[in-house]
């Protein structure tokens, strides 16, 4: 657990016993309920041509020509339409991640190991971590547009998920570790600020980022 101050001693305070156990994450459903099946199907319509007309403003222009007036503009609807639908240009874009986002929420849950369960902790950790590694820098442009601003981001539905995941695999290969503190750790290494900056601007390959990312895990749990 994390502390809510600082010791007065110079000794470390000890962990707090016992830990809570962390329980594998239900898959999320990143829209709202009202973006499920059973959605009205004029609705559901509606929505579908708001993402298509995104989804081809991200194609021609990048992410940054996703605005809330450009869409409505694209699919012929009053901005107030989009504001309804998706709150804002985060919820927007984060509907557009959604579909991948499923697809590796999926995969990490109920997949195949070593991805999905059956495979030893850390051999999921390493293959969690390629899978998001690969994600991110194929959806990189859109997901910086995503990024939820700071006072979010640590509480963002599909991150809490993940985090999750990373932390009940830390707790399972190493017990006596701050499972929680070295899961806000692996995942800045995951971040899509971090990447950006090591792909675009550093110029290193993915294939370096994922050996690097076998390492940190490695060093983490001592390759147990």
């Amino acid at each position: 657990m994390l502390y809510a101050g600082f010791m007065t001693s110079a000794v470390p305070p000890p962990l707090v016993e016992p830990q809570q156990p962390f329980a594998e994450p239900e898959l999320l459903q990143l829209g709202s309920a009202e973006d499920e099946p059973c959605l009205r199907a004029d609705a559901a319509r509606n929505r579908a041509r708001l993402l298509e007309a995104a989804a081809h403003l991200v194609a021609e222009h990048g992410a940054a020509g996703v605005t809330m007036e450009a869409v409505a503009v694209a699919a012929n609807v009053g901005k107030g339409t989009v504001f309804r639908r998706f709150g804002d240009r985060t919820g927007l874009l984060t509907a557009l991640l959604d579909h991948s986002e499923k697809k590796l929420q999926a995969a990490f849950l109920s997949g195949p190991p070593p991805l999905g369960p059956g495979a030893p902790p850390v051999e999921r950790l390493r293959a969690f971590g390629r899978a998001q590694l690969r994600r991110s820098v194929d959806e990189l442009d859109l997901q910086l547009a995503a990024e939820p601003s700071p006072d979010r981001r640590f509480s963002h539905p599909a991150r809490r998920v993940r985090f999750s995941h990373v932390a009940l695999l830390l707790r399972q290969a190493v017990p006596d570790a701050d499972s929680e503190l070295l899961a806000h750790s692996l995942m800045g290494y995951l971040s899509p600020v971090l990447i950006h900056h090591l792909t675009k601007q550093c110029g290193m390959p993915v294939e370096r980022l994922e050996a690097g990312w076998d390492d940190l895990v490695d060093r983490v749990t001592g390759g147990r």
